[in-house]
């Protein structure tokens, strides 16, 4: 058993249950962004947790060269799931690149005096909560739209 995949398709069950809470939530409100979260809105929030992955995965760890996702990117759920599509093939891609290699660290630039060693269970672990903060907060703005949010916990098999 590989525990990463398994913990991963955990991830993407709760994701596809979020996705269909926003799917009982408008248009309007899937992008409506609220001065109260610092001008976000869920798919902002969406647009940002794949782009996290994009990021510390594909360019920082696998080195690849990928277009940046940006809100425009996507304006429905539907057209959300897709750039997620991708990004779950990024993150298998990363996951068989670094199998049984967790501790190899990799020199990560933030910036011309900003730098450090990270190793890839870190970048794996990073993303991955990463996600889940930003879940609770698309949740929190679903309540304050007036949606009624479903259980968002992990989802068992």
């Amino acid at each position: 058993m590989d525990v990463f995949i398994n913990q991963y398709d955990w991830i993407r069950r709760t994701r596809e249950l979020l996705f269909r809470y926003c799917e009982t939530m408008s248009q309007a409100d899937y992008v409506k962004e609220l001065e109260s979260f610092g001008g976000d809105s869920i798919r902002n929030l969406h647009v940002h947790v794949a782009d996290c992955y994009r990021v510390w995965l594909g360019s920082r760890a696998l080195g690849r060269s990928l277009p940046k996702i940006t809100a425009d990117s996507a304006n429905t759920v539907e057209e959300m799931r897709d750039i997620f599509r991708k990004t779950d093939d990024l993150l298998h891609e990363f996951l068989e690149e670094f199998k049984g290699k967790w501790d190899h660290t990799m020199h990560i630039s933030f910036g011309e005096d900003d730098s450090a060693e990270i190793s890839a269970l870190w970048l794996y672990t990073h993303t991955v909560t990463h996600e889940f903060h930003h879940k609770g907060q698309i949740v929190k703005i679903g309540r304050q739209l007036g949606y009624i949010p479903p259980d968002t916990d992990l989802i068992e098999p």
